[in-house]
C-alpha cells in the first residue's frame, strides 16, 4: 500500500484530503505543522507528499526544496492564496512535482497525484538499486537496509539512514554540521549543532566496534565530521528489453 503524507494546518482540508485518499486505498499520514512533519520523517519515509504552503512552522517552500533534494518521492504543493504564476514557477523550480490551487476537485487531485507518482517510478528504480559497500558494511538504497556478514541487518531510523547516505556520498571529506543537519532532515530550529552530535553518536553506536574511540566517523573539531574509509558503489544496472 502506497504511503502519502498530507501536511496542512487547515483541519477541514486535511481531513477531506486524507479521508479521500484512504478511500482510494492509500495509507495516509496527516500532520498539521512542520514540526509534526519532521517527527514523522525521522521515523518513516513516504511515497508522496502533499504540502500546503500555509503550513505552520518552517517555510513550506524550504520543506519542498529539502524533500526534493533528498528523496525521489513526488511533492505536491497546495495553496489557496499563493496562486500567481510566479508562485507556481517558484514552487516547481524548487522541486515540486505539481502545484494545485485551492479549491480543487478531489478526482482531479487524485489523477494529478497518481500521474506524479508514476512519473517518479522509472528514475527511482534506477537510482534506488544502488548499494554502498564500506568497512564490511552494505547499505541498500532500495531495501533501505544496513547489513554486515557477521551481524546481519542493523535497523536505522529514517534520520540515521539519511545521515549515513550523506557520509557515503562524500567519503573522506569533512562535512559541516549545517550540511549534515540538512541531509538528515533535522529541523534547523530544534537543537542547533548539538542535535547532529547526538545523531552521529547514535550512528557510531551502530557502525563502530568501539563507539568511544571511533575509526569510521571521525570528528573534525570545530567543523563537522568525516567518514574515514573507502566506499564502493554498486549501481546494479539492468538491461532493458
Amino acid at each position: 500500500m502506497q504511503h502519502v503524507l498530507v501536511a496542512d494546518d487547515d483541519h477541514a482540508a486535511r481531513s477531506l484530503i486524507s479521508g479521500f485518499l484512504a478511500q482510494q486505498a492509500f495509507r495516509v499520514t496527516a500532520v498539521s505543522s512542520s514540526e509534526e512533519l519532521q517527527k514523522m520523517l525521522s521515523m518513516e519515509m513516504a511515497d508522496a507528499f502533499v504540502i500546503d504552503l500555509n503550513l505552520k512552522g518552517e517555510d513550506a517552500l524550504e520543506i519542498v526544496q529539502r524533500l526534493a533534494a533528498l528523496s525521489t518521492a513526488p511533492v505536491i504543493i497546495t495553496s489557496a492564496d499563493r496562486i500567481e504564476e510566479a508562485d507556481k514557477v517558484l514552487g516547481l523550480e524548487l522541486g515540486a512535482s505539481d502545484y494545485i490551487t485551492k479549491p480543487f476537485g478531489l478526482r482531479e487531485f487524485l489523477a494529478r497525484l497518481k500521474a506524479a507518482m508514476r512519473g517518479r517510478l522509472v528514475p527511482e528504480a534506477g537510482r534506488e538499486r544502488r548499494a554502498y559497500m564500506f568497512a564490511d558494511w552494505t547499505l541498500s538504497m532500495r531495501q533501505r537496509t544496513l547489513a554486515r556478514p557477521d551481524l546481519g541487518e542493523t535497523k536505522l531510523t529514517a534520520t540515521e539512514f539519511n545521515l549515513l547516505v550523506a557520509f557515503l556520498n562524500a567519503p573522506k571529506q569533512v562535512l559541516s554540521r549545517e550540511r549534515l543537519l540538512a541531509a538528515s532532515r533535522v529541523h534547523s530550529e530544534e537543537v542547533f549543532d548539538r542535535s547532529i552530535d547526538a545523531l552521529v553518536l547514535r550512528l557510531r553506536r551502530k557502525l563502530e566496534t568501539d563507539p568511544s574511540n571511533p575509526s569510521l566517523i571521525r570528528t573534525a573539531r570545530g567543523t563537522g565530521y568525516m567518514l574515514d574509509c573507502n566506499v564502493t558503489v554498486d549501481e546494479r544496472p539492468r538491461l532493458r528489453r
